[in-house]
């Protein structure tokens, strides 16, 4: 496997050898190979998304398929807020995808509450068999993983792959509920409030058209140990790996 003969890991210069002592040391790349290849090549043929007010002003703001004007879409809390775009996004991809719930072999979903209590509520709802999957920003990818998986081996025809997060919920999971009214640092991030889905199915003639999955490389867990939990750009940005096939 040449491609992963270019890839470099390197220490920050920002790491003091004090810190670097009581961190756990990073073992390398195994030499196993870890690119998965899909051979049926599965297809999206489905998707939808859903967001927050302040989302929908960012420069991706006319990429998502509805933007919402009130973070709580007239729930009384946000954790049913979330929930409610959640269900909104699965069953829009499912409508997108020109298919019904009961063509959805099953769903591959989570979020960032204890016990992934977003996808799992929507899930009840939404009557089909659920795999839970907790990868906080990874959730999608990993979600389009193992989709692709079950349907290049075979085993199921149509999945759907969600993910879901509110910044007020998150705010109550990891740092202070808005109610305690914490000062936020000019530099920290926003947890995102939207949800989105994505149906993948297997490759036919009349799926041929839309995009397709033809790999994917499982990560390995790189802990730098940063520890502002305003800071969630450098505490995800080992996951930036640039691969140089040449």
């Amino acid at each position: 496997m040449a491609l992963f003969g270019r890839i470099r890991r390197s220490k920050p210069e920002a790491l003091s050898d004090d810190n670097v002592a009581g961190m756990p040391q990073p073992t390398g790349f195994s030499p196993r190979p870890r690119l998965m290849r899909f051979y049926n090549t599965p297809r999206i043929i489905g998707r939808m998304s859903v967001v927050g007010k302040k989302e929908s002003k960012g420069p991706m703001g006319k990429y998502f398929s509805q933007c919402e004007s009130d973070d709580k879409l007239g729930e009384k809390t946000f954790e049913r807020a979330e929930i409610r775009m959640f269900d909104t996004a699965v069953r829009g991809a499912v409508r997108d995808a020109k298919l019904e719930i009961d063509d959805i072999d099953v769903m591959i979903s989570g979020d960032l509450l204890n016990q992934m209590t977003t996808s799992s509520y929507a899930a009840r709802d939404i009557g089909v068999p659920h795999i839970g999957i907790y990868g906080a920003c990874s959730t999608m990818t990993e979600g389009l993983m193992l989709a692709a998986t079950l349907i290049d081996g075979g085993y199921f025809s149509n999945v759907i792959c969600a993910a879901s997060s509110h910044f007020a919920t998150a705010e109550r999971q990891f740092r202070y509920p808005l109610e305690y009214g914490c000062q936020r640092p000019p530099y920290a991030q926003w947890t995102v409030t939207g949800a989105a889905a994505s149906v993948v199915a297997k490759n036919c003639a009349e799926n041929e058209r839309f995009p397709k999955i033809i790999m994917a490389i499982p990560g390995i867990i790189t802990d730098y140990g940063t520890n502002d939990l305003n800071n969630m750009g450098a505490a995800m940005a080992p996951a930036n790996v640039i691969i140089d096939p040449y």
